[in-house]
């Protein structure tokens, strides 16, 4: 059996050290998967929807402990971890309606009546990233399940134990013994046999650019269906006109929240030129009263890196000749912590404009004007996300449908609504998360044509008339 530690990134000190699965394991769990998603399925939908409510009341009355375990394995700030654990109820509660409302359509033909059914794919793989491990998780099952999947979740391996206790809560509330499972195990061992398994009917991975495309390649033989949600290298868009105050004042956490470690960053900060000494003056104490420290602590806002590896990464775009303008404060001894940091690179080109930094470092550029902010906004190989800050309401409208993103907000850094879709263009990713037709993203189309007799002719009578037609038309 092969094993790993798992560390408290505040302090550095062995959590645990944890079992990994092989991959002989996915086939046992695709096997039991397929068993119960049988049987889910054939549920009348107002079950389904009962279950995943007695799913989500469960998670709600394990809110602290789910926290506390995130505070512990991944660093987040408690007040944080309590947000990401209720969400996910919420994210059960949300699709616990879906079962009911999965409609077809009647489709108007000659002959006959034509249906179609939102049928469920089957067993369903969702490998999740570090960075949010509880809420990601919540955004492929439960969705999945509310279809009538069955859902094998493959945690990261620096943080599986949110993920892993929500699997044995869901067997607590009464969710059938199979239908979800957590798998931990190295993404190149279990994960890869998941992508590849041909008893999994669809994959959805949340991580970098450089995986998913792997991952794409690896069900291409399969032909398996695949959401994607990547890397990103957001814009923070702030115009002249802009609340200059209110825009600096939140910039810091449009992306140095957890840390940075955040697909949605805006860790492109875009100042139009004749504000941008103000706007610098404004954002260097925004940054320095960010707050980070003990991930346990109340009034933390900001914790330490997932891991040391994760760290040295971080680093490296920040050596010591680094345009950095101005920094925040971090804890020193033990630990992965890291300081808020601003750079004011001197090209558009410099790495840490183009790369994905995934830490708490974020880049100020200038521009001259709307076509200007727009091209530097678009010049990324990523279109996740986004903010545009300015009071001018028909500049929103243009910048927002110019801009190439999947989720922008304006005067706000909002990303992630359950309620909405959630989802990137370019190399940020395939497909749509979330919102009201996410259950639709688990179902397969089926038409079912039935015939009708019209009148006293026979079917032979019924294709004279109707090759007639043709030739008439033709």
């Amino acid at each position: 059996m092969t094993t790993t530690d798992l560390h408290n990134p505040a302090d550095g000190s062995v959590l645990m050290t944890l079992d990994l699965l092989d991959a002989d394991a996915v086939d046992d769990a695709v096997a039991r998967a397929r068993t119960a998603q049988r049987a889910w399925a054939r549920l009348a939908p107002v079950e389904r929807g009962q279950a995943l409510r007695a799913f989500a009341d469960a998670v709600r009355d394990h809110v602290e402990e789910l926290a506390r375990l995130e505070v512990a394995n991944s660093g987040h700030p408690i007040g944080q971890a309590r947000w990401e654990a209720g969400h996910v109820a919420d994210v059960l509660t949300y699709y616990a309606a879906a079962p009911e409302r999965l409609f077809g359509r009647q489709i108007p033909v000659a002959g006959g009546i034509d249906m179609t059914f939102a049928e469920p794919i089957g067993v369903i793989g969702v490998i999740t990233p570090w960075n949010f491990p509880m809420t990601i998780a919540s955004w492929g099952f439960a969705p999945a399940l509310a279809a009538g999947n069955a859902v094998l979740v493959k945690p990261a391996e620096w943080t599986p134990l949110t993920t892993i206790r929500l699997g044995e809560i869901a067997v607590q509330a009464g969710l059938p013994d199979g239908l979800l499972q957590v798998l931990p195990g190295r993404g190149s061992v279990l994960g890869e046999r998941l992508v590849t398994h041909p008893g999994v009917g669809k994959v959805v991975f949340t991580g970098s650019t450089a995986t998913g495309a792997r991952v794409m390649a690896a069900a291409a033989p399969t032909v398996t269906n695949v959401t994607l949600e990547l890397g990103g290298k957001s814009a923070n868009v702030v115009f002249a006109d802009a609340d200059l105050e209110r825009a600096a004042a939140t910039a810091p956490y449009g992306v140095f929240e957890n840390a940075g470690q955040d697909c949605c960053a805006r860790s492109r900060i875009l100042v139009q030129e004749s504000v941008y000494e103000r706007f610098m003056e404004l954002l260097e104490p925004a940054v320095a009263g960010v707050r980070v420290g003990d991930p346990a602590d109340e009034a933390t806002e900001m914790g330490p890196l997932v891991s040391r590896p994760h760290w040295e990464k971080v680093a490296s775009y920040v050596p010591d000749d680094a345009p950095v303008a101005f920094r925040g404060s971090a804890p020193s001894g033990p630990g992965n912590w890291f300081a808020p940091t601003v750079l004011t690179p001197s090209s558009r080109t410099d790495r840490t404009v183009v790369e994905e930094i995934f830490g708490p470092v974020v880049t100020v550029l200038r521009f001259s004007d709307e076509a200007d902010a727009i091209a530097l906004a678009n010049d990324t190989a990523y279109g996740l996300s986004g903010s545009i800050w300015t009071r001018d309401v028909s500049r929103a409208f243009r910048v927002a449908r110019a801009v190439e993103a999947g989720n922008l907000s304006v005067n706000s850094h909002s990303s992630v609504r359950y309620a909405t879709p959630f989802g990137g263009f370019k190399q940020s990713g395939i497909g749509r998360e979330l919102g009201p037709d996410a259950p639709l993203a688990f179902t397969e189309t089926k038409n079912v044509f039935v015939a009708v007799e019209d009148g006293p002719r026979s079917d032979q009578q019924s294709v004279a008339v109707e090759d007639a037609a043709q030739e008439e038309s033709a």
